[in-house]
C-alpha cells in the first residue's frame, strides 16, 4: 500500500527525519517530559532542516510539498514516545501556521509565517475557552473595535504552546449579537500588555506546555485582523478537517509503535517454558488489534490523498479521528496488559503511551461531538462547505 502514496523521495525524507529525531530530539525527551519545557534550540533545528515549511509556499521559506510528507512528519514524531513533544511541533506547524497561511495577508505572513518556518517564532491557536469546549460558537471572548484598534477581553484554555509561544492566533467575537456569524481571527504578539498565561498540569503530553490564557483589555492594532471581520467561524471550521485528520494519523502511528514494541516483548518474554507470543489468547488479540490499526491507516491515507487533491473531506476527517483514536486507546490498554507488571512501570514505554493516547478522543473535538457531526451529515443530510 505504501507505494501507492509514497515515492522514493518520500522514503528518503522519512529516513532522514528518523535520523534527525534520534540524534537531535530523543536524547532530550526525558528532560522535557520532566520539566514540561521544550528548549528553544530544537525549534530552530527543525526550522534549519525545513521541517516546519513542508507544506508552505516557497515565497515565505517553505518547500510547498504534498501532504504525504506531512504524514511522514506526523508518523515519525509518534514513534519517539513523547506525545507532548509531537503535539508542540504539529500544533505550531498545522494549527497556528495553517491560519497564518490561509487567512494572513502578505505583511502578516512576512512578519509571522516566515520566522515560524525558520523556527525563530513559535505560534499557538487559541479557540477553546473554559466555558466553551467543543462549542466554538459559544465563546465569550470579545474584540471590540475602537478607532484603529480592537480591545480584546476573555480567556482561552487547553492551549498547546500556550505559555512559551511568541504569538497567538486568537478567535474572539467582534459582533457578539450575531453568534457564530460574529467571530473574527487575530494574530496577537505575546508581549502585548494585558496577556497572561498559566501553565496547566496534565495527565499526559507532559513535554508540551499547555496553558490557560487571559486577555485583559489587550489593545490589538486593526491590521492584526486576519481575513475578513466576522468570518472567523467558517475559517475555524474548514481547518478542523486537517486537524482531525492529523489526530487520526497520530493515532494510527502511535498504535503501530506500541504494537511493534509489544510484539517484540512478547517474543522475548518466556512463561511456562515458551514465549508468550505462542499463547493463542494473546496471539489472536494482537491479530485483531493489528487488523484494526491497518484499516485505520488505510482509511487515513485515502483521506489524505483526497485532501491533497483539493477535496473538502470534513466527514472523512471526522471519521478518521473518531475511529483511529478509539482504536489507539484499545491498543494502549491491551499492550500495557500484555507487558503485565512491566507495563505499569515508567521505565517501559507503555505507561507514557497509555497516558498520551488518552487525549486523542478529547482534543480537537470530543468523540461525542464528532459522532453528532457525523450523524448530521449521514442522517440529516447536512453539508459542510469551505469558507468563501
Amino acid at each position: 500500500m505504501s507505494k501507492m502514496y509514497f515515492t522514493e523521495e518520500h522514503d528518503f525524507f522519512r529516513k532522514s527525519f528518523q535520523d534527525f529525531l534520534q540524534k537531535e530530539v530523543v536524547p532530550h525527551i526525558e528532560k522535557w517530559e520532566e520539566t514540561g519545557h521544550i528548549e528553544r534550540f530544537i525549534w530552530e533545528k527543525f526550522g534549519e532542516m525545513g521541517y516546519f515549511g513542508i507544506n508552505y509556499p516557497e515565497a515565505y521559506g517553505g518547500m510547498d510539498l504534498d501532504l504525504f510528507y506531512t504524514v511522514i512528519f506526523l508518523e515519525e514524531l509518534q514513534k519517539i514516545n513523547s506525545g507532548g513533544f509531537a503535539a508542540a511541533m504539529w500544533a505550531h506547524a498545522y494549527l497556528a501556521m495553517t491560519h497564518l497561511n490561509k487567512e494572513g495577508n502578505h505583511e502578516q505572513k512576512q512578519k509571522y509565517l516566515t520566522p515560524s518556518i525558520t523556527g525563530e517564532k513559535i505560534g499557538c491557536l487559541c479557540v477553546t475557552e473554559p466555558f466553551g469546549g467543543s462549542d466554538v460558537s459559544g465563546m465569550r471572548s470579545t474584540a471590540v473595535k475602537k478607532g484603529g484598534h480592537y480591545i480584546l477581553n476573555g480567556s482561552k484554555t487547553f492551549i498547546t504552546n500556550g505559555v512559551y509561544s511568541d504569538y497567538l492566533i486568537v478567535a474572539a467575537k467582534t459582533a457578539p449579537d450575531l453568534g457564530n456569524k460574529g467571530i473574527s481571527i487575530f494574530v496577537v504578539d505575546r508581549d502585548m500588555e494585558g496577556i497572561s498565561a498559566t501553565k496547566l498540569d496534565k495527565l499526559g503530553w507532559r513535554a508540551s506546555d499547555t496553558g490557560e490564557i487571559a486577555f485583559d483589555n489587550v489593545k490589538i492594532p486593526a491590521e492584526n485582523l486576519m481575513g475578513e471581520e466576522n468570518q472567523g467561524f467558517p475559517y475555524i471550521m474548514q481547518h478542523f478537517a486537517l486537524e482531525r485528520l492529523i489526530m487520526g494519523i497520530n493515532a494510527h502511528a502511535r498504535s503501530e509503535f506500541a504494537l511493534e514494541y509489544t510484539i517484540q516483548y512478547m517474543k522475548d518474554r518466556m512463561a511456562f517454558g515458551k514465549s508468550i507470543s505462542k499463547f493463542q489468547a494473546l496471539r489472536h488479540r494482537v491479530a485483531q488489534l493489528t487488523t484494526e490499526v491497518e484499516v485505520c491507516k488505510t482509511f487515513n491515507y485515502v483521506t489524505t490523498k483526497r485532501l491533497n487533491d483539493g477535496e473538502y473531506v470534513v466527514k472523512e476527517a471526522t471519521m478518521s479521528k473518531l475511529i483511529s483514536t478509539k482504536v489507539s486507546d484499545e491498543v494502549m490498554y491491551e499492550c500495557l496488559q500484555f507487558l503485565g507488571g512491566y507495563g505499569y512501570m515508567e521505565e517501559y514505554p507503555l505507561a507514557r503511551l497509555f497516558r498520551d493516547s488518552r487525549l486523542g478522543p478529547i482534543g480537537g473535538g470530543t468523540s461525542e461531538i464528532l459522532r453528532e457531526i457525523i450523524a448530521k451529515m449521514v442522517i440529516d443530510g447536512k453539508a459542510y462547505k469551505k469558507a468563501t
